[in-house]
């Protein structure tokens, strides 16, 4: 059974990971407005990514005994100045939800919540490859400036990303 303190942080972190999802949606569709197809796509599959993450917060809540919560979701920006902006604010972004996870974490040592700490621990090295998938596409964006044959580079590269659910037992509660 969840204690009170923690139901009340994984669902503000549920809500993180929606909101986080609805994030990369926008960066998405902005992509697709200035004709960055491949872009768009990696931004589409970080959405689905973040989904998933919101779905195992979810059944964990309900897994543990405990109540999920369904906030509101704040609507994301909008508009970026370049692609490189919107890597800089998607690598910013993954660090805030890496300290989030972090914050969690204290959270769940401080309630002696050992499952709870397991399974954050998932999230833990997944914020590992958030923060550095995004930081190697913003520095490779600042290589290459703000425009020219790099760009269309980076592009064709980043069409080629799929979103591969993770393997069952490659965290818990990877129900959905």
């Amino acid at each position: 059974m969840l204690g009170e303190k923690l139901q009340d942080a994984l669902n503000k972190q549920l809500n993180a990971e929606l909101y986080s999802s609805y994030l990369y949606l926008s960066m998405c569709a902005y992509f697709q407005s200035i004709n960055l197809k491949g872009f768009a796509n990696w931004m589409y599959v970080q959405a689905q990514e973040e989904l998933f993450h919101a779905t195992k917060f979810f059944n964990y809540i309900n897994d543990r005994g405990g109540r999920v919560i369904l906030y509101k979701v704040e609507g994301p920006p909008t508009e970026w100045k370049s692609p490189q902006d919107v890597f800089k604010y998607t690598y910013e972004h993954e660090q805030k939800v890496t300290g989030l996870i972090n914050d969690l974490v204290n959270l769940s040592k401080a309630e002696s919540d050992h499952a709870t700490n397991i399974f954050l621990q998932w999230f833990v090295t997944e914020q590992i490859e958030e923060e550095t998938s995004a930081n190697d596409i913003l520095q490779k964006l600042k290589m290459i400036g703000e425009g020219g044959p790099g760009l269309f580079m980076i592009d064709q590269e980043l069409a080629k990303r799929v979103f591969t659910m993770p393997a069952s037992g490659e965290g818990s509660q990877d129900k959905g």
